[in-house]
């Protein structure tokens, strides 16, 4: 990327998404197949040169949110199987069978909807049927009473014509934080895998396992797991930490650079709405990244960035485009860089500012920002 190019970008580690999918890797029994969840462009990291990666890495499975994330995998020549987790149209069954995509059915009419797809193209649609244990998003709910019910609907679904039921997954709700809760989710998803074995319906592929209970249940981990969040270096609740061995990596690392520099008075107004007055003599550097960029506007006269080896305190509101910041006492030029956060910033800090989560913070970062794939060289692409 050329300099003139590089106002606000975002450095994506490759080595360090490696040494991530090679820490959870190890946590699991030999034969349990690793699902690399890249949805919402790789939780901001781009989704292609992410599967790319992990493709190459030997994951057996990848998953996205929709059907149009699911092509544009395939487009870009993503052979890995792919799950689709959420909604799909029931009239988008042509799709889902030309790109050779991995359906998720969590209701009996869409399924007739993609069974009768399937038969009319003479082909076969590989799905995994949703179980809801206590989530209360999609899927058949299961737990007491309704336990003979999702067991009759899923027979049913199983058998359509067309349709290939190669899995059976659910989502744990707070596995970060309530393993008593976890662990009756879990029983409930046995409870329901037993009833069907009973009635002679089985699946090559029982999943349930996150980001949090690949780290903690190893008793959760099944045939396959789905780790998200902590592929990209972050762990979902500090109780996890430690618990992957040589410890999570943060892939990306938002930079941004200083487009000025100037001599501020005491009792000067700093950005919109005049909220910071200057209490002395201050030396401000704009920064060329807003809340267009991805800042979080709620974090304005609280953000910290790093720069020349220190914390800088973003003062006033955080504009669409820029921000300024603190730098009395340092030597700085236009042209300097400086981090939002990653390598010496977490995101958890600034996600903890904004009074959300680092997923929404990476899956912010919008996408007039380049993301920049450092190689195991230490090389550069775009």
């Amino acid at each position: 990327m050329k300099q003139l190019e590089r106002r606000t970008w975002a450095e994506i580690s490759l080595p360090n998404l490696e040494h991530n999918y090679r820490a959870l890797r190890a946590m699991l029994a030999p034969g349990c197949r690793f699902l690399g969840v890249v949805k919402a462009n790789a939780y901001g990291h781009g989704a292609v040169r992410v599967a790319q990666k992990l493709e190459q890495l030997g994951a057996e499975y990848l998953a996205v949110a929709c059907l149009g994330e699911a092509v544009e995998l395939r487009e870009a020549g993503i052979r890995a199987p792919i799950l689709i987790l959420g909604y799909t149209p029931a009239d988008c069954g042509g799709e889902l069978l030309r790109y050779g995509l991995t359906q998720t059915i969590y209701d009996a009419g869409t399924a007739r909807a993609f069974s009768e797809a399937a038969c009319r193209a003479g082909k076969r649609l590989r799905v995994h049927v949703k179980a809801d244990t206590g989530m209360s998003r999609l899927g058949w709910l299961c737990g007491g009473a309704a336990l003979e019910r999702a067991a009759d609907d899923i027979q049913v679904v199983c058998a359509l014509p067309g349709l290939e039921a190669e899995g059976i997954y659910t989502h744990f709700a707070n596995a970060d934080s309530d393993e008593d809760y976890t662990m009756e989710q879990f029983t409930r998803f046995l409870d329901l895998l037993a009833e069907l074995e009973r009635r002679g319906v089985t699946f090559q592929i029982r999943h349930c396992a996150a980001s949090a209970a690949v780290l903690k249940y190893p008793c959760t981990h099944l045939d396959m797991v789905r780790p998200g969040i902590a592929l990209y270096g972050h762990y979902p609740d500090p109780s996890c930490e430690g618990l992957d061995g040589p410890g999570l990596i943060p892939v990306m690392t938002l930079k941004t650079r200083v487009a000025s520099v100037k001599d501020v008075p005491a009792g000067t107004p700093v950005s919109y709405g005049c909220t910071h007055v200057l209490e002395r003599d201050t030396r401000l550097a704009a920064l060329t990244a807003g809340y267009a960029d991805g800042l979080p506007r709620v974090c304005s006269d609280r953000l910290e960035v790093w720069l020349q080896g220190r914390r800088i305190p973003v003062v006033g509101r955080i504009c669409m485009d820029m921000c300024m910041a603190d730098v009395t006492g340092l030597d700085v030029h236009p042209g300097d860089e400086a981090e939002i956060f990653g390598r010496h910033l977490p995101a958890e800090e600034a996600a903890a500012l904004a009074g959300t989560i680092q997923y929404e913070l990476l899956c912010a970062v919008s996408p007039r920002v380049p993301r920049e794939y450092l190689e195991q060289d230490g090389g550069k692409t775009l």
